[in-house]
């Protein structure tokens, strides 16, 4: 009996061993394919036709604003001064169950300001279909649509770059999507480092790729005959990527345009950080579960790349939650040392040698690149000095420093026990408890690293710098309060109720550009 027992837990952990590594090989999958579409980010054609293509479209202009009295007469404003004939766009300001001054102040600006007063259909999506049954019903006609939030401010080459990418083909072009305030706090700075990242790696990677991009909610237009063919009808807490997911089904693909910028303000704090992403994580398991497995079909049916692409897109808030589990699962081998597969233990058994040390390099270059891929992002859309890049790429080195130090800690006990002939008679035990102070004196040295470079750049450069370089240690606490805000998300996902970001920032576009 005593042996049965043994077998059937024996092929109980064997059986959980296995099933961990299919899910460590299907997570390592998943990242691979992001880091691939994330190299070809790395490149950017310079593409100057659109500077002297010629004026052809005729745009519609739509603001959405719910009590956005504060901010609503600097985005149209900025509209107003676009380098685009005026007689070629309006400007239209949807006033949306608003209870302050937002119509007033939007008409006093040169807004074309209509007002919607319905109170059981709350929401931008809302809003937007209610506001494109009027456009089509207008006696001007408009070859496109585009879209923006009324806290936005646009680059006035916004509407030369659409025209120019509309006339190439594209039905729809969502326009980068930067932010007007990413000094505020290190709340605005984390904000604004993602965006950078998925501007430059998602959008641009997925556009020199051929694939579709995603439209992001604000600073993208639509041909309006596609968007009457297909009707609008999104209406969740991700609107963009609700019609998105109808764009590829419908075989089409979302273009970008990478010289077309709208700054974004983002949210000050971290409460209002954390009620906005759990309203995106919300509406993504929504889109996901509708539309998920009707992507999975197309791509399968026709053998479409784009198609299966963006299936895995609507499965964000998903992978976010494997990734950070494989991340605790490869913590606990480190610390346990039990046998499951993890990504560095195929990089070593891909790049195995008879040579220990090329494993080794091998490795260091890889852990290094993956510590530089934000900071390299950040210099290429110029929003890092050099200098700074430099300072960034010293710290990078923490990869491999603190792996080398708990080796030492470790090595150096081992050789002290047989120096003196007691590895005898010290049991695995006393072995296993020395993890606990290297893993002390580690976080120590982590400290005195960090505290180093904080006074290294406080010596040699501005106040500022020193302000970018903490907020970018916080960019990773940022990073890491995505898990649970993922979990909240998936739980209310059935939760359709919308929830106002009060904006407050007036900055004018000549303060930004």
């Amino acid at each position: 009996m005593k042996e049965f027992i043994s077998m059937m837990g024996q092929f109980i952990y064997n059986s959980i061993i296995c099933g961990i590594d299919v899910f460590q090989v299907l997570v390592i999958i998943l990242t691979m394919y992001y880091l691939v579409i994330s190299l070809f980010g790395f490149y950017k054609k310079e593409d100057k036709e659109a500077e002297t293509c010629k004026p052809k479209k005729k745009f519609a202009l739509l603001v959405a604003a719910h009590n956005e009295e504060m901010v609503i007469g600097n985005i149209v404003d900025s509209l107003k001064e676009l380098d685009y004939p005026k007689d070629l766009y309006d400007i239209f300001v949807i006033a949306d169950n608003c209870t302050d001054r937002t119509a007033e102040i939007g008409r006093q600006h040169g807004g074309n300001v209509h007002e919607r007063n319905v109170s059981d259909k709350r929401g931008k999506g809302y809003a937007l279909e209610w506001m494109f049954a009027r456009i089509f019903k207008m006696d001007t006609k408009y070859d496109a649509i585009a879209i923006f939030d009324a806290d936005n401010l646009v680059s006035k080459n916004f509407l030369n770059e659409m025209n120019y990418k509309l006339l190439k083909g594209y039905k729809v072009v969502q326009g980068y999507i930067d932010s007007k305030n990413p000094d505020d706090s290190w709340i605005t700075q984390s904000y604004s480092i993602s965006f950078w990242t998925s501007n430059r790696l998602f959008q641009l990677g997925r556009a020199n790729l051929g694939l579709s991009s995603q439209i992001g909610g604000t600073g993208f237009c639509m041909d309006t005959e596609t968007l009457k063919k297909l009707g609008w009808g999104s209406t969740c807490l991700t609107e963009d990527l609700e019609f998105t997911c109808k764009l590829v089904l419908n075989g089409h693909k979302v273009g970008w345009s990478h010289n077309a910028i709208v700054y974004d303000e983002k949210p000050l704090t971290l409460k209002q950080s954390w009620n906005q992403r759990k309203r995106w994580m919300q509406g993504f398991a929504d889109v996901f579960s509708r539309f998920f497995l009707r992507l999975m079909k197309k791509a399968v049916k026709e053998r479409s790349f784009i198609t299966l692409d963006c299936a895995l897109y609507t499965m964000q808030p998903y992978v976010t939650l494997f990734m950070a589990a494989s991340a605790i699962i490869s913590l606990i081998k480190g610390v346990s040392g039990i046998d499951v597969i993890t990504l560095d233990g195929i990089f070593r058994y891909i790049f195995y040698s008879s040579q220990s040390s090329n494993i080794q390099y091998a490795w260091m270059i890889f852990s290094i690149g993956q510590f530089l891929f934000t900071p390299i992002v950040m210099l290429l859309e110029t929003k890092l000095s050099k200098k700074m890049f430099g300072v960034f790429a010293l710290y990078s080195l923490n990869a491999v420093i603190f792996s080398k130090v708990f080796s030492y800690l470790r090595e150096n006990y081992v050789g002290f026990l047989s120096t003196y002939n007691l590895s005898t008679i010290v049991t695995d035990k006393h072995m296993n408890e020395f993890i606990i102070p290297s893993i002390e004196y580690t976080v120590l040295i982590t400290i005195i690293y960090i505290m180093m470079f904080v006074i290294i750049i406080g010596m040699v450069d501005r106040k500022y710098s020193l302000k970018i370089f903490i907020w970018y240690m916080l960019f990773s606490v940022y990073t890491l309060t995505w898990v649970p805000i993922t979990i909240q998300g998936i739980l209310n996902k059935d939760k359709k109720e919308w929830s106002h970001t009060k904006h407050i920032r007036q900055i004018s576009i000549q303060e930004v550009e």
